[in-house]
């Protein structure tokens, strides 16, 4: 096997029960949130935070994530499908979540939860969400990776990966059809993720930028989506309506993400300079 030939076979199902499959992508789901949740409750002991507000907090979060990635993969990508059969937005076990989807739902899950929960600000409660969120988007690449989805565009490169091209067909006992050589851009992201994962978390237990209001969550949106704008161009486009345009919709989606993380990074200098003198 050459380099250019990393031939990847993982099958996506832990295990089946009749006609349901328990995915990797749902365990990296629960691990991230899991994970999450412990940085959180030590967030909490940090500061001598009211320990009623962490798990609505998880609640919340959860319902946002969901709701708003399967929404906004509907939306963005296939409005004219999903508009005419506004049942199938339902049929999240068919695949279809948008990560910037996700944002939004988040977004709207946390101006309710500061408002009912909390009564703090929205950027007070999003400094310490985004600290461990990093992990949990790496993770959700990998289960990405794991499910031969979200590849990018073919390449030469020794790390380019083959992926299962007929994976349902596959599972089910056909012979593999595999894809040309392509970027593993879950992984580009996945790595991507965790650095952003260890910024925050060097941000929040070592500086105590948590103390400059909506700091690490403009850290975050810059990173995150700064990464994703750039590693797209190594994607393939999701939807045929993608294909004449210069920058897919993924990369316009995380522009307003970028402009918006640096407008909290300056207001958190300007308000801490401002207090110093």
């Amino acid at each position: 096997m050459s380099l250019l030939e990393i031939t990847w076979t993982a099958d996506p199902a832990i295990f089946t029960i009749g006609p349901r499959e328990f995915r990797w992508y749902a365990l990296m789901f629960l691990i991230g949130f899991y994970v999450g949740y412990k940085i959180a409750e030590r967030m909490w002991k940090r500061e001598k935070l009211n320990p009623a507000w962490i798990d609505p907090l998880l609640y919340y979060t959860v319902a946002g994530t969901v709701i708003g990635a399967r929404l906004g993969h509907c939306l963005f990508y296939d409005p004219g499908h999903y508009l005419a059969h506004p049942i199938d937005i339902l049929y999240i076990w068919q695949g279809g979540l948008a990560s910037h989807g996700g944002v939004l739902g988040i977004i709207v899950a946390i101006y309710f939860y500061s408002k009912r929960v909390s009564r703090k600000s929205m950027l007070w409660t999003f400094d310490k969400l985004v600290t461990p969120t990093g992990l949990v988007a790496a993770l959700i690449r990998f289960g990405n990776l794991i499910n031969h989805e979200v590849y990018g565009k073919q390449t030469d490169l020794p790390w380019g990966f083959r992926f299962i091209d007929n994976l349902h067909a596959w599972q089910k006992g056909a012979a593999p059809v595999f894809t040309q050589p392509c970027h593993p851009t879950q992984i580009y992201e996945a790595l991507c993720y965790l650095l952003t994962f260890a910024l925050c978390m060097w941000l929040y237990f070592k500086k105590d930028a948590w103390k400059k209001e909506g700091f690490i969550f403009g850290i975050f949106l810059i990173c995150i989506f700064t990464a994703r704008f750039f590693i797209e161009f190594w994607k393939e486009n999701q939807e045929a309506f993608e294909e004449g345009m210069i920058l897919n919709m993924g990369q316009l989606l995380s522009i307003p993400f970028i402009t918006a993380g640096i407008y909290f990074v300056w207001r958190a200098l300007r308000k801490n300079h401002s207090r110093k003198k």
